[in-house]
């Protein structure tokens, strides 16, 4: 087997392979491309990008406690910064559906790394010295320890510099909008039927509470998520890897990402289980139930207009049907959903995942991985979307919701502690059957005055009883 144009042979302990001569990765990642042919979804650059800073930090750590020599160090260090800095992302050709450990991903980058830290001292591709992808840069560790790793860190940094900004936003907006909608009264809804008064800005107010302990909840689970296995190699013993390893990892991770990554006491268990990443998908999981709820609210709310609830008007996203012109949907609501049951989806294969653990391996990283980030990605982006385009420019028909608020037959819920509930069902049958408002009804069974009906059942005071009235936020 020889080099002809356009292609490299590389050796590795299995013998030749021929490589595209182009290309940065080596002889396990090229046997791996014929072994795994399904599918072609492949891990998002995050992901990639993150092997690169796991690899930075490892061979920071190496140089650090002398098992590294400062010049190899050097070379490794400038290439895993360019993998950090995506330079690199079309040298990961790998799909997810591999090795549940994610060990050919984990080959992948050191191959990469190790063929341009050569390149970078003068050597070919494919020359696996002086820096050996093996050997150097994957000196300390294990794709056992490593991908595991490299999920904590990067789900960790999606979470803090994706998914929480957009929430932020979507939360602020809501309660922007709960603010500006606190003098709006309306009739509240239960079972999808007329209930008592409230305002628009209680509603949205409510919104932004589920958005809000959204947030918590994720910041909740993160002590757990900022606990990496690095330092445990094959099973969890740390063999191969020098003493205080996985603390130096751990530093060095620390100030490049400025997030508190710290050693996990347990390598075992952040190799065998991967309990934390669940726990963070059970948070997306609740996130995406809220959304659900608070999107039908605001499509249900948008109705019509003419023949609908019609109490809030959708801002123009300038789309229309294919048939009927001027036809203004709920499109960025919709698209939210979708995204939102995506989520729930995801946190099933989540959930089948993490419970593949056997004995010291959870063998199931690859598709784990790959859902939690698609959520992450796919919430953030939803939520931007939904808070900018739609929340945003949400106004209130206030004519409709000011005829709805008079007509309401359970106005007369006012008038329990005085009449009774027996007495005030009878005006709520009598206004019913004969079509006519709760306060006629009242006056013709002589049951109050009209001056009496309208002091005591004015709507505004029943936004909240007396003394437990807060604005809304």
């Amino acid at each position: 087997m020889t080099d002809h144009p356009g292609i490299r042979i590389e050796h590795d302990a299995f013998g030749p392979v021929e490589i595209p001569a182009n290309r940065y990765w080596g002889a396990q990642t090229q046997r791996a491309l014929g072994v795994f042919e399904i599918g072609d979804e492949r891990f998002p650059a995050c992901l990639v990008w993150t092997f690169g800073l796991q690899k930075l930090a490892a061979a920071r750590a190496n140089r650090r406690l002398g098992t590294l020599d400062p010049s190899l160090a050097e070379a490794i260090e400038a290439a895993a910064l360019e993998v950090w800095k995506g330079r690199f992302d079309d040298h990961f050709p790998l799909p997810i559906w591999q090795t549940g450990s994610g060990t050919q991903t984990n080959m992948n980058a050191n191959e990469v790394i190790a063929n341009r830290a050569n390149e970078t001292l003068g050597q070919p591709l494919g020359r696996r010295r002086p820096v050996h992808p093996n050997d150097h840069v994957n000196r300390s560790q294990s794709s056992n320890d490593s991908f595991p790793t490299v999920m904590h860190l990067c789900v960790g940094i999606e979470l803090h510099d994706r998914l929480l900004p957009e929430l932020r936003l979507l939360r602020d907006t809501l309660a922007a909008k709960a603010a500006e909608f606190d003098d709006v009264v309306k009739i509240g809804r239960t079972h999808l039927m007329d209930a008592v008064p409230m305002t628009v800005g209680q509603a949205f107010d409510a919104f932004a509470r589920q958005v809000g302990l959204g947030i918590a909840r994720i910041e909740a689970a993160s002590p757990r998520l900022y606990r990496l296995a690095q330092g445990g190699t094959a099973v969890g013993s740390g063999l191969n890897a020098p003493a205080g390893f996985d603390e130096a990892f751990c530093e060095e991770v620390a100030g490049l990402t400025g997030l508190p990554f710290v050693p996990n006491p347990s390598k075992f268990e952040g190799m065998g289980a991967h309990d934390a990443l669940v726990e963070v998908s059970g948070a997306l999981n609740v996130l995406a139930v809220s959304l659900i709820k608070i999107a039908n609210d605001i499509r249900l709310l948008g109705s019509g207009p003419r023949t609908g609830l019609g109490e809030l008007v959708f801002p123009d996203d300038g789309l229309s049907s294919s048939i009927m012109p001027g036809k203004r949907n709920p499109t960025i609501a919709e698209a939210l959903l979708q995204v939102a049951f995506q989520v729930v989806g995801n946190h099933a294969t989540i959930s089948a995942a993490g419970a593949s653990g056997t004995f010291e391996l959870n063998v199931a990283k690859p598709v784990l991985v790959h859902n939690l980030l698609q959520a992450i990605r796919l919430l953030a982006d939803g939520s931007r979307v939904f808070a900018t385009k739609l929340v945003h420019g949400l106004a209130v028909d206030r004519e409709r919701l000011a005829a709805n608020v008079a007509n309401a037959l359970l106005l007369a819920t006012a008038l329990n502690p005085l009449l009774g509930y027996d007495r005030v069902a009878a005006i709520t049958r009598t206004a019913m059957a004969e079509n006519v408002t709760p306060r006629a009804a009242a006056i013709a069974l002589g049951f109050v005055t009209g001056e009496e009906y309208d002091r005591i059942v004015d709507p505004r005071t029943m936004i909240a009883p007396a003394g437990r009235r807060e604005p809304a936020r």
